[in-house]
């Protein structure tokens, strides 16, 4: 790998190029950390007061009518970023998208079990449960193999 560092007070912003032949979970790290520099907390609504959610403590994020939520242990609180803008922003190690309708935090899953339509049914470590679409099954697979490997070293 090379790396290149130009510094010079004529630079109006850092700009980061990652050129590879390929992406690799080297490469998604590295953007994870990138991302995670970017968004360190995500502004949510509970009744009149706006609080400040740290992305660690999100369970899980749904959308339910066009309104977007975000699930902790303290409450569910309505945010104002639409749920793929939320995806692209979120770390991709610990997000991932589960069904056209929820992003979970995978740090906050404690089972999982196969149905047999070929869908998954998920539980969080609150007791809450959601499934996995067909269409997300192999992504959410491969994501905690992803991060089993990472874990086993």
């Amino acid at each position: 790998m090379k790396v290149s560092l130009d510094i010079d007070n004529n630079h109006e912003q850092t700009h980061v190029t990652i050129q590879c032949k390929e992406m690799d979970d080297f490469i998604k790290e590295i953007l994870d950390f990138l991302k995670g520099r970017e968004t360190e907390f995500i502004v949510g609504r509970n009744g009149d007061m706006q609080h400040i959610l740290q992305p660690n403590d999100i369970h899980y994020i749904y959308s339910r009518e066009d309104i977007v939520f975000a699930v902790t242990s303290e409450g569910q609180f309505k945010l104002t970023n639409k749920l793929y803008e939320l995806e692209n922003i979120l770390p991709s190690k610990q997000f991932i998208r589960i069904s056209k309708s929820v992003i979970d935090n995978l740090y906050e899953l404690s089972r999982f079990e196969a149905s047999f339509n070929g869908t998954l049914c998920v539980y969080f470590k609150s007791g809450v449960k959601e499934y996995v679409s067909r269409h997300f099954v192999r992504q959410i697979k491969e994501a905690l193999k992803m991060n089993n490997r990472r874990t086993s070293k």
